[in-house]
């Protein structure tokens, strides 16, 4: 039988131990995961929802205006005094309606955020709707300068600023529904709530309809019971609990 000479067994151990650095280096990845090509981690886009705390941003609700094929409402969404986003609410739904509205309220947002005013022309074929949306989107204009004004004559009126004493402006937290949050910005003077704005509600399908019909009993109930003890909306139940949620919420930032 052959011996291993001591100097061999050496200088075989120190081949493998080479061998083995070198494989380990070579399973070092090259970056890291952050650099690697698609995976850098994009920087957070500034968000400001419907009714951003930016500064001179905020979303307003016009008025809804009626037609004879029914009613239109334009949300206005401002930054720095000019109109950022226009979106119908509500509009003639049902039959050859929404066809008509299909076509017609996405040009008549694009018109509004373009002329950055209520001088839009009617969209041919959907008279009728145009005439609400002008009209609607005028009383939008009307809040928001109304607003603007308000604010910059009380100095600080935003939330937190002097509980009981002037104008405060209140956003609720966003509440949580089955069907999407709901969010409230609640305008109290004196005390008493004077304005309420719905700020995010349920959309898309179903939830739609529901929304253009609870919102604004919702509104009114609040400004007529001066707190967060309203009824329900009838077949709007999550939409009606996520709005009195969102709506305490505001009301306890006034009363802190």
């Amino acid at each position: 039988m052959r011996k291993s000479h001591p100097v061999r067994r050496a200088v075989l151990a120190g081949a493998a131990t080479v061998s083995g650095i070198v494989l380990l280096l070579s399973l070092k990845p090259a970056s890291d995961p952050g650099s690697a090509a698609g995976g850098a981690v994009p920087p957070l886009a500034a968000q400001s929802p419907q009714g951003g705390r930016g500064a001179g941003a905020g979303t307003v609700t016009g008025d809804a205006a009626s037609t004879q094929y029914g009613p239109v409402q334009v949300r206005l969404t401002v930054s720095d005094g000019k109109i950022t986003r226009a979106e119908a609410v509500q509009a003639p739904k049902g039959g050859q309606s929404d066809r008509v509205t299909a076509d017609a309220v996405p040009k008549l947002n694009q018109a509004a955020v373009a002329a950055g005013s209520a001088d839009i022309d009617a969209v041919s074929g959907a008279t009728y709707t145009s005439a609400g949306y002008v009209k609607s989107l005028q009383s939008a204009l009307d809040k928001a300068a109304a607003a603007a004004g308000s604010n910059a004559g009380a100095g600080a009126a935003e939330e937190g600023a002097g509980a009981g004493q002037g104008t405060q402006v209140l956003t609720g937290d966003a509440a949580q529904t089955q069907y999407g949050p709901v969010q409230v910005r609640v305008t109290v003077s004196g005390g008493k709530i004077t304005g309420v704005e719905t700020l995010q509600a349920p959309k898309g399908g179903r939830s739609d309809q529901v929304t253009a019909d609870a919102v604004p009993k919702l509104d009114r109930a609040a400004v007529a019971a001066g707190n967060a003890d309203i009824d329900a909306v009838s077949g709007a139940t999550y939409t009606s609990a996520g709005y009195k949620q969102s709506l305490q919420s505001a009301l306890d930032r006034a009363g802190g």
